[in-house]
């Protein structure tokens, strides 16, 4: 029986999860499985891996061929490297102690990359945060000014409407004085002269006689 090791998806279509299983290699790819001995997570940064390290080098041991997917999956977590020391390791090439020595070293160094990525993504996040709530508080600020400066707007419009509306009642009601001083003063004069007219005839009338 030709054995393979694949994903099989479970999870919404978006958000999938997979299971990494041990599968004949005939049967569907979601289908049943021999045995699960991990699990793949690719909605997270990084992807999320958990995977029985042993029972994956005893597959690979018994000839189970991993897809192109799990073998990457398999060497991202060092386990291909772990079966090639071993390797080295039954044909007399290097001792255990070394093989374990170059695992760990090179484990070691992985785990390091793997949390220099996280800490780059969480500063990144960071960053992308403190500018989003920056050009929140400028656009906030922005729509506040707009407002203060459109009520200022409408303000000094009332304020003109205002001043038109009192020019014409000043001019009226100083045509209005005029209009009733004038003749006032027409109609006093004119009596003055009336009156004094008749004196100054009757006064030479008396010297002629």
């Amino acid at each position: 029986m030709s054995v393979k090791i694949r994903l099989s998806r479970r999870g919404r279509k978006k958000l999938a999860l997979y299971d990494i299983t041990i599968a004949d290699s005939r049967s569907p790819r979601d289908g049943k499985f021999i045995e699960k001995i991990g699990s793949y997570n690719p909605n997270t940064n990084p992807a999320t891996i958990t995977i029985n390290d042993e029972k994956a080098l005893e597959w690979l041991a018994n000839g189970a061929i991993p897809t192109n997917t799990v073998r990457a999956i398999l060497s991202y977590k060092g386990i291909l490297l772990k079966r090639h020391l071993q390797i080295g390791v039954d044909k007399k090439a290097i001792s255990q102690e070394e093989a374990d020595k170059k695992y760990n070293k090179w484990i070691k160094e992985k785990e390091k990359k793997i949390q220099d990525k996280v800490d780059s993504i969480l500063k990144l996040s960071e960053e992308e945060k403190s500018k989003r709530l920056e050009a929140e508080k400028q656009a906030s600020k922005k729509r506040a000014d707009d407002i203060v400066n459109k009520e200022k707007e409408k303000l000094a419009k009332a304020e003109e409407e205002a001043k038109t509306e009192e020019a014409p009642k000043e001019e009226v009601k100083e045509e209005e004085t005029k209009t009733e001083e004038a003749p006032k003063e027409e109609v006093k004069e004119e009596e003055t002269k009336t009156e004094e007219a008749p004196k100054e005839e009757v006064k030479e009338e008396e010297t002629k006689t």
